[in-house]
C-alpha cells in the first residue's frame, strides 16, 4: 500500500505505516529541516519543503510518477481554527485543514488517516470535528475518530491524540485495542533509556556508544539497526538551573521546590523531572520543562526520540532547537504502526 504524508515533519506518522509494510512515497511540510531529515530516514521517497495550499493533487502525482496512492496521512496543525459562517470549516484561517481534505478530494484514496490534540473534538463545543467528519462524509467516506494513549501501544509516554480513520465506501474502521509490544504493562523512562550514556560529567559527542547490552524487548527494538548513538547531547545549563533540577524528587515538579524556586517557573509543568518508573509525559518541542529521571538536566535528542518510540537508526538533521521540535511534533511510530496494521485488514 502507497501512502503519502502531508504535514510530515520529521516522518513519524509514515514510519509508522513503514513498520506495517506500508510504502511512503512522499513527504510535504513547510520545514526545510523536518524535510530533510524525512528524506534522510525515508529512503526512495521524495519530501518537498514547500506551502501545502499552493499543491494540487495533480502535482502530487506528477511527483511519485502516477503510482497508486492507497492512503493519505497527516497531522494538520490546528492553530488559527475558527469558526464562520453555516460552513464552520471554510473560514480562511483554516486553509492548513483545508488543504487536507481539499487533497483527499482530488486524490480520492482508499483511506485516510488524521492525528491531531485532543482538545480538537471539544473545540468550540465539537463544531470544527463536526465539519470533518460531515466534509468527508458528503465525499463518500466512513469516518471513526477516537482519542489514543501511545502508552497503550508500547511507546514510553503517556502522549494523548485524536485520529480520525476514513474509508471510501467502506465498513466504519475500528480502532486497534490497547496492545503492550514488550515485557511490561507501560515501558518506563528508565527502560527506554538506561542503556544510554547518562552524560551527567560530559556533554556527550556526535557519536557515542551503548554502555551495556539491550536490557529489555523496547531496547532491542530501537537499537536493531544499530551499532551507535547519535543525537545525544547533554544542554549546557548554568549552575544555577542544575542546582534547582537536582532538589526535584523523581515525579517531582515545582511544587517540591524550596520556596525562594518555586517561583522561577510556574505552572503544572515546571521543572517536572520524569519518573524512572513511569512513562514520560508528553515531549514538548524544547521549552525544557521536563527534566532527566536521574541526570541534572533536559532529555537530549536521543532520549526523547526513545520516549516517542523511533528507532536508533533514525538521525535527526538540522540545529539542536530543530531536533528538538522534529522530535517533540512527531507521531509515536510504534502508535502509527499498531493503527496502521489494524487498518491493513480493511484494504487488502
Amino acid at each position: 500500500m502507497n501512502i503519502i504524508d502531508l504535514f510530515s515533519g520529521c516522518g513519524g506518522l509514515s514510519l509508522g505505516f513503514e513498520l506495517a509494510g506500508y510504502n511512503t512515497l512522499l513527504g510535504i511540510d513547510n520545514d526545510e529541516a523536518a524535510v530533510n531529515t524525512f528524506v534522510k530516514n525515508h529512503k526512495g521517497s521524495i519530501g518537498i519543503s514547500t506551502d501545502i495550499t499552493e499543491v494540487s493533487g495533480d502535482e502530487i502525482r506528477r511527483l511519485v510518477g502516477n503510482k497508486n496512492i492507497d492512503v493519505v496521512i497527516g497531522g494538520p496543525p490546528c492553530q488559527g481554527m475558527s469558526l464562520a459562517g453555516p460552513r464552520k470549516l471554510h473560514d480562511p484561517r483554516n486553509k492548513l485543514y483545508l488543504s487536507f481534505i481539499r487533497i483527499v478530494q482530488e486524490l480520492q484514496p482508499k483511506a485516510f488517516v488524521i492525528e491531531n490534540v485532543p482538545g480538537l473534538v471539544s473545540l468550540f463545543k465539537g463544531a470544527i470535528k463536526d465539519s470533518i467528519l460531515e466534509e468527508f462524509q458528503e465525499m463518500g467516506y466512513n469516518v471513526s475518530y477516537q482519542l489514543l494513549n501511545s502508552a497503550d501501544y508500547g511507546v514510553p509516554q503517556t502522549r494523548k491524540r485524536v485520529f480520525f480513520v476514513g474509508l471510501k465506501n467502506g465498513e466504519k474502521f475500528k480502532f486497534p485495542e490497547p496492545k503492550i509490544f514488550f515485557e511490561s504493562d507501560w515501558v518506563t523512562t528508565e527502560e527506554a533509556t538506561s542503556d544510554l550514556p547518562v552524560l551527567e560529567d560530559s556533554f556527550g559527542n556526535d557519536i557515542e556508544h551503548y554502555i551495556t547490552e539491550p536490557q529489555n524487548d523496547f531496547q532491542r527494538y530501537c537499537r536493531n539497526n544499530s551499532k551507535a548513538v547519535f543525537n545525544h547531547q547533554a544542554t549546557n545549563h548554568s549552575d544555577q538551573t542544575k542546582q534547582i533540577i537536582s532538589l526535584v524528587p523523581e515525579g517531582g515538579n515545582y511544587k517540591d521546590l524550596p520556596e525562594e524556586f518555586r517561583g522561577t517557573r510556574k505552572f503544572n509543568v515546571a521543572w517536572t523531572r520524569y519518573h524512572s518508573k513511569r512513562p514520560s509525559l508528553t515531549i514538548d518541542t524544547g521549552h525544557r520543562h521536563h527534566f532527566h529521571y536521574k541526570a541534572n538536566r533536559v532529555p537530549t535528542v536521543r532520549e526523547n526520540a526513545r520516549f516517542q518510540s523511533f528507532p536508533d537508526d533514525f538521525i535527526f538533521y538540522g540545529n539542536r532547537t530543530q531536533q528538538y521540535r522534529q522530535v517533540g511534533n512527531a507521531v509515536p511510530p510504534l502508535l502509527a504502526k499498531a493503527l496502521a496494521e489494524e487498518l491493513l485488514k480493511y484494504l487488502s
